[in-house]
């Protein structure tokens, strides 16, 4: 996915990124569709018997750091109360993290607490928010404990409300909203029950989808060999996965290009390098797009669209039929929600550390959703759904450096990504976490090649710089050392330093980033190759064997251990210091979870669908890889495709019973 499937700046962008995906979600008694609102539903004013804290009257400011950046605030109190929450600076992601403040700042203030939930979907922002305020809290005087006693009324507690409809998608991404918009075509009555207040999940942050033949990609004269295609994406992915699934993607993903298009819904084609890729529509359109086609569609049927509302258990008959969904509204009400057949489409876990860690074994970071933690998938699995074989597969598809954030706060963003440029070039020598070097560094030059190849190797890799390659970048920019092309970073990561973003553009600063990034502690130095092992925590002997080996394959030419071709082996000369960047790899998504077939019916233990539950999305494609994603765009493609696909099955199913 956002390749993006990438991810919004980033990772607004982050990513993601980054090609990927759906989400959980909500809804309401209330026939007329409308955004819920936690400043609504947590109006209730403080109980009698809540904990009065006393202040110094007067206005404090203090910041944290979000998701996207620091989060700056001004907090007015009186003598007896936190009367007002002004924020003065944030970059958080529109329709996410912006209104994740708007909701916290109510419900601190309505409840005279810091006892308020991280809103869905934006979990850092609200950490960021809820530590400045603590710290205004402090500044003023306040007994911080105390004001973390009082608690917010939720005034729905208690309540049930049972609802009824012909389709439930669970998760409002590009794969539930695709799928209920189909099935709402088909004369369905749709409810679409989203976790968080955002339509759109990972796909307001994606860059490009995958549509094969479009009709826009044929116009431009780019065709794919249809059964070339799949015959060797059979082959890569040896043979583990469903080939009439992997035919279907490719078969009918072009029409999905024409069917978003007739939704208004329009993405224009890129002949990216021979691929087939389709740019997403304007980041900041992309949502209110997406609401047009659910108004057009299900509201217009009849159905409802409700965010803020966490699906948690599938209700199911004697028999194992799923029957509807069990879901719990931001203000506490539960609903009961009846339907003929239910979408899964609730995004994946890649947001669940000990999850992605358990079932992959990876430990870099979540560029996807926050809200993504594998609920959606624990209900199915309760309800019957196989596990596939092949579970514990994620969308790694990006380079990170550990450094970059800290120094955009001192640099310019194009001094501030000068070590993340050079985690994208095949010219340095590649290290993992013992000091081995661990690939042909031309791998880098691909991006879910890099990824994986990192990944397989520890929870981050290093690249190494040298002093006498620092002194080339600072004269003559990456053609000092022979680049042979600019990093392949998605277009988001250099789109505030485009004019820079050259070649021949001299590093000025250069050795004073790196020694700040050092400083900052995301990198090592070493005026010796052995001090920088010491420092970077490698085993000296590992490192030193392996700097020695590559210092001769720069000189000869000839690299004897991975076969580098004799142009990206750049001299590292003779002298110190040396420094060491952190690299990460960024999850854009975890890939599967549940077992369907070609109509996007969940399978259980015996691969026979399971009557009333469909998986379409993230959930869902595990059916066209093996053990992880490899993909360019195929994510995001994916995701809209199979909804519109699992859709139009599930209500065709409901519509007969």
């Amino acid at each position: 996915m956002k390749h993006r499937s990438h991810f919004s700046k980033v990772m607004v962008i982050l990513l993601c990124l980054v090609m990927t995906i759906s989400v959980l979600g909500g809804c309401s008694s209330d026939p007329t569709p409308k955004e819920d609102t936690a400043q609504a539903q947590n109006s209730e004013k403080p109980q009698d018997d809540q904990t009065t804290v006393t202040f110094t009257p007067g206005t404090y400011t203090a910041e944290s750091k979000g998701k996207e950046g620091a989060i700056k605030v001004e907090v007015t109190f009186s003598e007896t109360e936190l009367s007002d929450i002004k924020v003065i600076s944030a970059s958080e992601t529109a329709g996410i993290g912006d209104k994740a403040i708007e909701t916290l700042k109510e419900q601190i203030i309505t409840g005279q607490t810091l006892n308020v939930d991280a809103v869905s979907g934006a979990s850092q922002t609200s950490e960021a928010l809820l530590a400045a305020v603590e710290d205004t809290v402090k500044q003023a005087g306040g007994d911080v404990e105390a004001f973390k006693t009082n608690t917010v009324a939720k005034a729905g507690e208690g309540k049930t409300e049972q609802l009824s409809a012909d389709v439930v998608v669970v998760g409002a991404g590009a794969s539930g909203v695709s799928a209920a918009v189909s099935a709402a075509d088909q004369g369905a009555k749709v409810i679409l029950v989203e976790k968080t207040a955002t339509i759109g999940g990972a796909s307001n942050l994606s860059w490009a989808g995958k549509f094969y033949n479009s009709s826009a990609a044929v116009n431009e004269g780019v065709k794919v060999h249809v059964e070339t295609e799949i015959a060797n994406w059979i082959v890569n992915n040896h043979w583990r996965v469903d080939a009439a699934a992997i035919r279907q993607y490719v078969t009918k993903s072009g029409e999905t290009y024409d069917w978003l298009k007739e939704k208004g819904y329009e993405t224009t084609f890129l002949n990216f390098a021979g691929e087939q890729l389709h740019v997403l529509p304007a980041y900041e359109s992309r949502q209110d797009l997406l609401k047009k086609m659910l108004a057009d569609s299900v509201e217009k049927n009849g159905g409802q669209v409700i965010t803020e509302t966490t699906a948690k258990k599938l209700i199911t008959s004697s028999d194992g039929d799923v029957t509807g969904v069990i879901a719990e509204k931001a203000d506490g009400t539960t609903l009961e929600i009846s339907a003929k057949s239910v979408v899964m489409a609730t995004g994946g876990y890649a947001a669940n550390k000990e999850m992605v860690k358990e079932a992959f074994g990876f430990e870099g970071i979540n560029g996807g959703l926050g809200q993504n933690v594998g609920e959606g998938l624990k209900m199915a699995w309760e309800a019957g759904a196989k596990v596939p074989d092949n579970f514990g597969g994620q969308m790694l598809h990006q380079t990170l450096a550990r450094s970059t954030s800290k120094l955009k706060e001192q640099y310019s963003s194009f001094e501030a990504s000068y070590p993340l440029m050079l985690t994208y070039l095949p010219n340095f020598m590649n290290v993992g976490p013992s000091g081995a070097r661990f690939r042909d560094e031309a791998t880098t030059l691909e991006a879910v090649a890099a990824a994986n190849t990192s990944a397989f190797n520890g929870a981050y890799h290093m690249v190494i710089v040298s002093k006498s390659q620092l002194d080339a970048l600072s004269a003559e920019g990456m053609k000092g050392v022979n680049a042979p092309k600019l990093p392949g970073m998605p277009p988001e990561f250099y789109a505030d330093f485009q004019d820079q973003f050259k070649l021949e553009t001299p590093w000025t600063n250069a050795q004073q980033v790196f020694d700040d990034m050092v400083k900052n502690g995301d990198g090592y130095k070493g005026d010796t190759i052995e001090e920088l092992a010491e420092n970077a925590g490698m085993d000296v002997a590992v490192f030193t064997d392996a700097f020695k080996s590559y210092q001769k394959a720069t000189q000869t030419g000839v690299d004897t251990e991975f076969g580098k071709a004799k142009e990206y082996l750049e001299p590292m000369g003779e002298n110190g210091p040396y420094y060491a960047i952190v690299a990460e790899i960024n999850n854009l998504g975890s890939v599967g979870g549940l077992l369907v077939n070609t109509k996007f019916q969940v399978l259980n233990e015996s691969r026979v669908p399971i009557t009333g539950l469909y998986a379409v999305g993230l959930e869902s494609e595990g059916v066209l890889f093996n053990d992880t994603y490899v993909g360019n765009g195929v994510g995001i493609g994916y995701s809209f495709t199979s909804g519109r696909l699992g859709g139009e099955n599930a209500a065709s199913s409901a519509l007969a019973k």
